[in-house]
């Protein structure tokens, strides 16, 4: 080869690395982008929690990839109704006992949760699924649930109690709307 030729081959070759490395970039700034869109307050909860931008993103696309697995349905009008009804019923313990109001509350928001079609293993699993259609109140339920480990403990005070109530009752209004969450993909 002869020395314009050659240039012209390192030229081609670094311009094509140039070109692949800005779409690598630009696909990596977009799939976080439509990630932190998608999961809002968790994703942020995620990066401080691993302490890593890319391994908290695996962790939220895998979270994604099990919530696309599930079957996840709307409630019958009869049995939203049910529910409301022993939402109230729940709530309406509260001043008299605020401990087993609390108890129950965490019941019915698990019983919701498998009625839509979310798995019921352990709680750290079920806040994860929950978090793909339910990013904002998620954080709620850990709060909630938070509150009822310390009241187990003997460290919760009634305005804590009190709380938890308001935390669990904003994942079961989400929780009791017929639409099933429009998900956004987050794909790359």
């Amino acid at each position: 080869m002869n020395q314009p030729t050659t240039s012209i081959v390192i030229a081609v070759v670094v311009i094509v690395l140039a070109v692949a490395v800005i779409a690598w970039l630009y696909w990596r700034k977009r799939r976080s982008g439509l990630l932190r869109e998608r999961f809002g307050p968790e994703y942020e909860r995620v990066v401080r929690d691993k302490g890593d931008v890319r391994k908290a993103e695996g962790v939220l696309q895998m979270r994604a990839r099990k919530r696309e697995e599930l079957r996840i349905v709307p409630l019958s009008a009869a049995v939203r109704s049910d529910f409301s009804r022993r939402w109230m019923q729940v709530q309406s313990r509260f001043v008299d006992d605020p401990k087993g109001a609390v108890a129950d509350a965490d019941q019915l928001v698990t019983e919701i949760m498998h009625a839509r079609g979310y798995p019921m293993a352990d709680f750290d699993h079920q806040a994860e699924i929950i978090s793909v259609d339910h990013p904002v109140v998620v954080q709620n339920y850990r709060a909630a649930h938070e509150i009822a480990l310390r009241h187990g403990r003997g460290q919760a005070s009634t305005e804590d109690l009190r709380k938890a109530m308001v935390h669990y009752r904003s994942l079961f209004d989400e929780l009791l709307e017929d639409s099933i969450p429009q998900r956004k993909e987050a794909r790359g």
